[in-house]
């Protein structure tokens, strides 16, 4: 693919404190667009349902940025801890690739909390606007993942395929058939997003849209692990139970709990 969208020569006045060409990654590019099209969304929506002033839901999306990166980065290190004693200065080197969806979740799932409770916003309203959010953020950042290579799937000589050329990608191994994973991701959280669209309009309880959507991306995600190919992510059991599967479990289960309990307690009402 392409893991680097352009590539340009350093003006001369700054290059005494820059390199002297500049690449601008496909990954970290993508992320960016995400956040910025979530940001419209989240604004427009929060504006709309909840009255919320522009310049909060400007702090919510700094804040659940920081915390994403900090969430993203910390579970690189969980997955291959002994890979970060050996080199602890890799995981901060380049902010552009190597981020754990779960961990930016986990992370940004705390920090929209404490927020809300601290600008007084109605949590589980503001939830649901923030689950489409994330398909938004989500989704887009697995375009740039299938342009960088990385979560990329086991080889596959079959009509749904992709072969890595790029040496800069981080696919392995390179000039191989792949299961393009990070399409079959893509497919999954859209699918989610238009799913969550429909379901406003039905929902039954102010939360149903988030705990739907953390449920049925994690269930797609238990299915989509069967399909990568990058087992540096870990194991909680060899060759059976990744990591990303075993926290989806935990997130399904959580979730149910959740759902279950204010749905009953809607009806009560």
């Amino acid at each position: 693919m392409h893991p680097i969208l352009f590539e340009f020569n350093t003006p001369e006045f700054l290059r005494f404190i820059l390199p002297d060409s500049l690449a601008i990654y496909s990954y970290g590019a993508f992320i960016a667009l995400g956040a910025l099209l979530g940001f419209f969304y989240t604004a427009w929506q929060a504006k709309k349902q909840l009255n919320i002033s522009f310049e909060i839901t400007n702090e919510l999306i700094l804040f659940i940025l920081i915390s994403a990166i900090v969430g993203g980065k910390f579970f690189i290190i969980f997955e291959d801890f002994s890979g970060f004693l050996k080199n602890p200065m890799n995981v901060f080197r380049n902010l552009s690739q190597g981020f754990v969806f779960y961990g930016s979740l986990l992370f940004a799932i705390p920090t929209m909390l404490i927020f809300f409770r601290i600008k007084k916003i109605p949590t589980l309203k503001m939830l649901d606007i923030m689950a489409v959010t994330a398909c938004i953020v989500h989704g887009t950042g697995r375009i740039g993942c299938l342009m960088a290579g990385c979560c990329h799937g086991l080889p596959h000589d079959g009509f749904l395929s992709v072969i890595f050329t790029d040496p800069v990608c981080q696919a392995s191994p390179l000039n191989t058939p792949l299961h393009p994973t990070q399409i079959y991701s893509m497919i999954l959280i859209y699918g989610i997003m238009i799913f969550l669209l429909i379901l406003a309009r039905y929902k039954k309880f102010n939360g149903q849209l988030f705990i739907s959507y953390l449920i049925l991306y994690s269930i797609g995600r238990i299915f989509l692990e069967t399909f990568r190919g990058d087992i540096s992510r870990g194991y909680v059991i060899d060759d059976f139970l990744t990591n990303s599967q075993f926290i989806s479990i935990l997130v399904v289960s959580v979730s149910v709990y959740f759902y279950l309990k204010l749905r009953k307690k809607a009806k009560s009402k």
